[in-house]
C-alpha cells in the first residue's frame, strides 16, 4: 500500500472522518486485518477560522503549503486537504509541493456524473455555497446547481463553525437541515451535495428524500483507491 498524507486540523472532526473513512474504505476493499498508512499534519484551526481579507488567506495558505511539505519529507506520495473551503487555495497549495494532490470538488463531479446527476443543489459554509471555486468544478462536469439560498448560507455558515466544528451537535441543526432539503427537492434540486466535512453528523447520508453526496466519503473514498493502487 502507498502512503497517503492528510492535511488536517480544518477541523479535527473532520479529521477524525477522514481516517475512519479511509480505512474503513481500505478494509472493504482488503480485510479487517489492514489498516491504512497514513500521515496526518494536523494544523491549528483557530489560524483558520472564518478567513476573510486577503492578507488572512495568503497566512492561511502558507500554513498549509508547510503541512503538505511536511507530509511529503515523511514519505507521503499523495496529499488529501480535509477540508473543502481550504479547496479555494487548492491551486496554490498543489504547486507548492512535488506530490499529488487530491481535489474534492473533482472527485464529487466526476462521481455525480457517473451517476447522472444533473441538477443538484449545495450546502457548505457561506464562502463555498457562494464563490466560484467548488461550484465551478461541478458545473464542469454537467451539473447545473441551484442559485444559493443566502438565508440557508448563513444558517449552514452558522452551524458549521460554532457547532460542528468543535463537536456539537444539536436537533436544531438536524431539523434545520432537513427543512433546508425538503426545500431544495421543491425546488428542482435532483441531489444534495455536502460540501462541508461536518454536515454528516446532522444529515443522514444513507436515507434522505434525495441522494446525498457526502464530499468527506466520495473523497476518502478515491484517497483510499489509490492508497492500494487503484487509481
Amino acid at each position: 500500500m502507498r502512503k497517503l498524507g492528510i492535511i488536517g486540523g480544518i477541523s479535527w472532526v473532520s479529521t477524525r472522518s477522514y481516517y475512519e473513512e479511509i480505512n474503513r474504505q481500505v478494509q472493504a476493499r482488503t480485510d479487517r486485518r489492514h489498516s491504512a498508512p497514513l500521515a496526518i499534519e494536523s494544523v491549528d484551526f483557530s489560524q483558520f477560522y472564518r478567513l476573510q481579507d486577503p492578507e488572512e488567506w495568503a497566512r492561511a495558505t502558507e500554513v498549509l503549503i508547510e503541512a503538505g511539505r511536511n507530509l511529503e519529507r515523511s514519505g507521503a506520495g499523495a496529499l488529501v486537504i480535509a477540508a473543502n473551503a481550504m479547496h479555494k487555495v487548492y491551486d496554490k497549495v498543489a504547486a507548492g509541493v512535488d506530490v499529488p494532490v487530491f481535489h474534492i470538488a473533482e472527485a464529487v463531479g466526476e462521481k455525480m456524473a457517473a451517476d447522472g446527476v444533473k441538477s443538484a443543489a449545495l450546502f457548505g459554509t457561506r464562502n463555498v455555497m457562494t464563490e466560484s471555486f467548488f461550484r465551478r468544478r461541478l458545473v464542469a462536469h454537467g451539473i447545473d446547481l441551484l442559485p444559493p439560498n443566502m438565508e440557508d448560507a448563513e444558517t449552514l455558515d452558522r452551524i458549521i463553525y460554532d457547532e460542528l466544528m468543535i463537536g456539537k451537535v444539536t436537533r436544531g441543526a438536524e431539523r434545520a437541515l432537513k427543512t433546508m432539503i425538503t426545500q431544495m427537492e421543491q425546488d428542482g434540486a435532483k441531489a444534495i451535495v455536502l460540501a462541508s466535512t461536518e454536515l454528516d453528523r446532522v444529515v443522514d447520508v444513507d436515507a434522505n428524500v434525495l441522494p446525498i453526496y457526502d464530499s468527506t466519503r466520495i473523497h476518502a473514498k478515491l484517497a483510499a483507491e489509490w492508497i492500494l493502487g487503484e487509481d
